[in-house]
């Protein structure tokens, strides 16, 4: 039984403790065979250096980032396989843009976040407050429509987090839309996977993504990765067995991560 962490970070984005070695020894202590590094990728578009300092690492690090993990791939190889990730924003205005940066870089694979959705973070508590019911169809179907347009770019491997708006829009899995079936389809037929990502427990008390949206990906054949999501060496791994036990529950048979872009296929 091969286990993977393919979603972890470390102190260069400022909101992360540890450097990255501090991961790569805690995945050995968890017993993965792969761990996956994919800090937050600099806003590639501003012209400041380090414009949200506590968000993401600045574009000065960038490099150095990568110098590092090739670095420690080498140190570590024959103990645990070192993949070389990041989890970038997703800003449709910018792809080319970023996908110009990226593809100077030897990346395993990239994780597409949507964090931006309708002009604020969406992680922003306070722009769910009050809406009325069309508002909230509104801001729904906007957030899948960008998850499915990041999967149309083709320049990601992994979507992250596909329903972590939920946090603070507690009640977005009672508004029904198609854009989320859309969006799965779409992501299915890019070949893009989704990540079970178990960071939410903290924030909402939920994985992402629910269920729900689980099952409706198995039924359209959307392959599955495993992120915990750790900003702490401790959460490498966290809650890996009880992923995988739910994913068979719901019908997988199996779920994949990246080496070169590629994706391996691991059974359940």
């Amino acid at each position: 039984m091969l286990k993977f962490d393919l979603h972890t970070h470390h102190k260069r984005c400022a909101h992360a403790d540890g450097d990255i070695r501090d991961y790569i020894e805690a995945g050995i202590k968890s017993g993965l065979q792969v761990i996956g590094i994919s800090d937050h990728a600099p806003y590639l578009a501003s012209e400041d250096d380090h414009p949200n300092p506590r968000i993401a690492m600045a574009a000065s690090e960038f490099p150095k980032y990568v110098s590092e993990m090739l670095e420690l791939k080498e140190q570590y190889r024959g103990k645990i396989e070192v993949l070389l990730g990041v989890e970038s924003d997703f800003f449709p205005e910018h792809v080319n843009l970023y996908r110009s940066i990226y593809d100077k870089y030897p990346f395993d694979y990239i994780i597409g976040s949507v964090h931006h959705s309708g002009g604020d973070r969406i992680f922003n508590r306070n722009r769910f407050n009050q809406l009325s019911d069309e508002q909230k169809l509104e801001m729904k179907e906007t957030y899948y429509d960008l998850i499915l347009q990041s999967a149309s770019s083709r320049m990601f491997q992994i979507l992250g987090h596909i329903d972590a708006m939920k946090v603070y829009f507690t009640d977005m899995g009672q508004v029904q839309t198609p854009a989320v079936d859309r969006a799965l389809q779409g992501i299915a037929a890019c070949g893009t996977a989704i990540e079970l990502n178990t960071s939410g427990v903290k924030t909402c008390g939920s994985w992402y993504p629910a269920d729900d949206i689980l099952e409706r990906a198995l039924y359209y054949g959307v392959d599955v990765t495993f992120g915990s999501d750790a900003h702490s060496p401790a959460r490498v791994a966290s809650d890996w067995e009880e992923a995988r036990e739910r994913l068979k529950q719901i019908g997988f048979q199996r779920w994949v991560y990246f080496k070169r872009k590629q994706k391996i296929l691991v059974p359940l």
